[in-house]
C-alpha cells in the first residue's frame, strides 16, 4: 500500500492526465451515444463533441478576456487602497499577529541562548518569511497545473480514442478476466458507468445552482457585472475549495474598488463563500452520498487524502475514485467489508 501511494505521488504528472481523460470519456459518452443513434459514425461523433467542447471553452475565454485584463490591472490599486485602509485603522499600534510573531522570536532566542556553551557567540538567525509556505504551495500547484495543461493534447487524444472505441475496450477487458468472472466484470463496469455519470450530473447541477445564487446575491448587494461573477463562480467551482476561495478574493477586491469600504468587500466575499459552502460543500456532498450510497465523512477524508497527494487535481478526482472503489468492493466477495465501511 505504501509503495502504491508513493508511486501515485511520484508519477502524478502521468496519472492525473490519464484519469482526467478517462473521466472526460465517461462525461461525454452519453452525447456520443446519442449522436450515434442519429446514424453518425462513432469516430466522427467523438470528434464533433470534442471540437464543440474545446471551441466552447475557447470562446468563453475569448469573451471574458477584457474583464479579466481589467481586473488584473486594478489589483495594484486595490492592494494599495487596502493597505492604506488597514494602516489607518491600526493607528500605528502593532497587530495581534505582529505581537505573536515577536513573542515567538523571543522564545526562539531564549531557547538558542540556553543551548549555547559559555563564551559562544550568538548568531542572529534570519527571520523566516511568514508567507513562504503559501508561496511554495502555490508554485508547486502551478507547476502541476502547467504540466497538465501542456499534456492537454494527450488528454484530448486519449478521450477521443476511448469515445471512439465504444464498447470495444470493455469487451476486451471482459475477455481478459476469463469466462469465470465475466458476469461480475460486466456488472462492475456497468455500475461504475452509472455512478460516474450520476456524479457528473450532481456536479453540473451544483455548479449551476452556485452560479445562479451568486448572481442573485451579488445583484442584491449592488455589485457590477453580477452575471459575469455568477458564471465565473459556477465554472471555478469545478476546482473544489480553491475555486470558491479565488472567487471570494476576486469579488472582495472588486467590491472594495467599487464601494471603497472594507465592510462591503467583506460582505461580498462572505456571501460568495456562504453560497459555495451551503451548496457546494454541504448540498453537493450530501447529494453525492445519496446517489452513490457513500458515507459523507469518507468522501471528506478522501478529499483530504487526494488533495494532499495530487493537490487541486486530487480534490477534483477524489470523489470519482472513491465511488469506483466502492463499486468494486461491493461486487467482490472478499472486499465487501471495505464496501460496507465506505457506504452509508
Amino acid at each position: 500500500m505504501l509503495a502504491l501511494i508513493a508511486a501515485l505521488y511520484l508519477a502524478r504528472a502521468f496519472f492525473v492526465p490519464l484519469l482526467i481523460g478517462v473521466l472526460g470519456s465517461y462525461m461525454l459518452r452519453p452525447v456520443v451515444d446519442w449522436l450515434k443513434a442519429l446514424h453518425i459514425p462513432r469516430s466522427v461523433a467523438a470528434a464533433l463533441v470534442l471540437i464543440v467542447l474545446v471551441g466552447s471553452f475557447s470562446w468563453i475565454a475569448y469573451a471574458l478576456r477584457d474583464q479579466a485584463t481589467t481586473m488584473i490591472e486594478q489589483l495594484p490599486e486595490a492592494a494599495q487602497k487596502l493597505r492604506k485602509t488597514l494602516n489607518d485603522a491600526r493607528d500605528g499600534s502593532p497587530t495581534a499577529l505582529q505581537n505573536m510573531q515577536t513573542a515567538a522570536n523571543e522564545i526562539q532566542g531564549a531557547a538558542t541562548d540556553a543551548g549555547l556553551k559559555p563564551g559562544a557567540r550568538v548568531v542572529a538567525a534570519r527571520e523566516p518569511e511568514p508567507t513562504a509556505w503559501l508561496r511554495d504551495y502555490a508554485l508547486a500547484q502551478s507547476a502541476l497545473l502547467i504540466a497538465v495543461i501542456a499534456q492537454t493534447p494527450i488528454v484530448l487524444l486519449l478521450t477521443y480514442f476511448l469515445l471512439a472505441s465504444g464498447q470495444h475496450f470493455r469487451r476486451k477487458l471482459v475477455q481478459f478476466v476469463g469466462p469465470k468472472h465475466q458476469n461480475e466484470t460486466v456488472n462492475i463496469l456497468e455500475e461504475i458507468n452509472v455512478q460516474i455519470q450520476r456524479y457528473l450530473l450532481v456536479t453540473f447541477v451544483s455548479n449551476t445552482l452556485i452560479g445562479v445564487c451568486t448572481w442573485l446575491a451579488f445583484r442584491a448587494l449592488g455589485m457590477e457585472q453580477a452575471g459575469v461573477w455568477g458564471f465565473a463562480a459556477g465554472v471555478l467551482h469545478f476546482i473544489p475549495y480553491l475555486g470558491p476561495v479565488l472567487i471570494a478574493l476576486a469579488s472582495g477586491v472588486a467590491a472594495f474598488l467599487q464601494f471603497g469600504s472594507p465592510l462591503n468587500a467583506l460582505a461580498v466575499a462572505g456571501v460568495s463563500l456562504l453560497v459555495a459552502v451551503a451548496i457546494g460543500m454541504v448540498f453537493m456532498t450530501w447529494l453525492q452520498s445519496h446517489f452513490a450510497h457513500m458515507n459523507a465523512a469518507v468522501l471528506f477524508i478522501a478529499l483530504l487524502f487526494f488533495g494532499w497527494m495530487w493537490g487541486v487535481w486530487g480534490l477534483l478526482l477524489s470523489a470519482p475514485l472513491v465511488t469506483i472503489a466502492k463499486v468494486i468492493c461491493d461486487r467482490v466477495e472478499s472486499l465487501k467489508p471495505v464496501g460496507d465501511l465506505l457506504g452509508r
